[in-house]
């Protein structure tokens, strides 16, 4: 009976450390590379925005825009929201947006989010951040503090941003939208449309590009941005990527450098939603702005964004993934360099709004679906050749 029970408590510890538990059936669907199985972690979420992988199989962090943060447990099992988690303005596009550990995890226990804070002027909003200690029964994340404020908040629900990226030595990036506000993605006296990169704290490194200007915020790192709701590090050369929303038509990709400027509203490959041309625009191009790296004239809705760099799936490794709302799909891109020189459709016959995508530490793919009850799956592939 002891050798018996001891087995079963080997077992039970080998489930638990390989990752969630899953008991539902996987669903299978075509790609170019093989099979997709695609297998719920856990259902009945209220609108995920996004996702984060705790260290040594603890599970995983998840968003839900009306303002709870929650555990999914390596047992595949949800907890109740998480306490003292900040208050949300859950209206339009706003709530409980993205989560970030600290780079240091292991060590502060440091769990990062943004989410759209209301107080502006007319009862409008705009993106914050802010940190905060995950208690160690993890039920709690402790002495909340808000790190970043968009101001002035001029949101009346959309175009909120906004991804929380740490790049090598330890910077936070974060991606702010315009507010749907176009002209103040140009305005380097204010936070819309802005990818912005502070220290862990708050406060501003020296060496960002408008440091000193007068009238000038110097959070910024760029500007011109739209709607920028997915941003990853390259894992490779540790360079910054982002995609946002175009307007009806021209999602982007781009990759990020210090100081220079992405075009909008002056330069873009989309029009107004009531099929009249962008005002600001000059044309697809405009003198002093960098183009996309990548562009669609018809928008998927872009969302959250992965590099593949894990061993498990060798057909994916150097591939981009990036959810699409919009188009309900996952978008594999493959690529030259920096070029795209190949894209492909996944999960179509899934036909979910996918909201973030992260690769995960047993190298499978995570995506969240931004439904009203939405879900957490996770996707594998099954090789042609297997």
């Amino acid at each position: 009976m002891l050798r018996k029970n001891l087995l079963a408590t080997l077992c039970a510890s080998v489930l638990i450390s390989a990752g969630p538990v899953l008991s539902a059936p996987a669903q299978t669907m075509k790609s170019e590379d093989g099979t997709l199985e695609v297998t719920p972690v856990v259902t009945g979420l209220e609108h995920p925005w996004a996702l984060a992988f705790l260290p040594d199989s603890k599970g995983m962090l998840v968003t839900e825009r009306p303002g709870n943060l929650r555990l999914v447990t390596a047992e595949g099992k949800l907890s109740a929201p998480l306490n003292g988690v900040p208050t949300v303005w859950a209206k339009g596009q706003g709530g409980l947006l993205d989560v970030a550990l600290s780079p240091d995890f292991k060590q502060d226990r440091m769990v990062y989010l943004s989410y759209a804070e209301g107080g502006g002027q007319g009862g409008k909003a705009g993106t914050a951040v802010g940190r905060g200690r995950l208690s160690d029964d993890m039920t709690a994340l402790k002495d909340f503090q808000v790190i970043l404020r968009q101001e002035p908040k001029l949101s009346v629900g959309n175009h909120f941003g906004s991804r929380l990226v740490f790049d090598r030595d330890g910077y936070l990036f974060v991606t702010l939208g315009e507010n749907n506000d176009r002209p103040t993605a140009q305005d380097l006296d204010k936070l819309q449309g802005k990818v912005v990169r502070i220290y862990p704290d708050g406060t501003v490194p020296k060496d960002n590009p408008f440091v000193g200007q007068a009238n000038v915020r110097p959070e910024i790192w760029s500007y011109g941005q739209r709607n920028p709701q997915g941003a990853a590090l390259n894992p490779w050369n540790g360079t910054l990527w982002e995609n946002e929303h175009g307007p009806l038509g021209g999602d982007e990709v781009n990759i990020i450098e210090r100081g220079k400027n992405y075009g909008w509203p002056l330069a873009t490959h989309g029009i107004n939603y009531s099929g009249q041309p962008i005002p600001e625009a000059k044309g697809e191009t405009a003198e002093g702005t960098v183009a996309p790296n990548h562009v669609w004239e018809k928008s998927p809705g872009l969302s959250g964004m992965a590099f593949y760099d894990a061993d498990r799936f060798k057909a994916w490794q150097r591939n981009v993934f990036i959810g699409a709302l919009i188009s309900q799909e996952l978008i594999r891109l493959e690529f030259d360099g920096d070029k795209v020189i190949h894209e492909e459709r996944l999960l179509g016959d899934f036909k979910k709004r996918i909201r973030d995508v992260r690769q995960g530490p047993d190298g499978y793919l995570y995506v969240l679906t931004d439904e009203e009850n939405g879900g957490l799956y996770k996707v594998g592939l099954k090789l042609l050749a297997d």
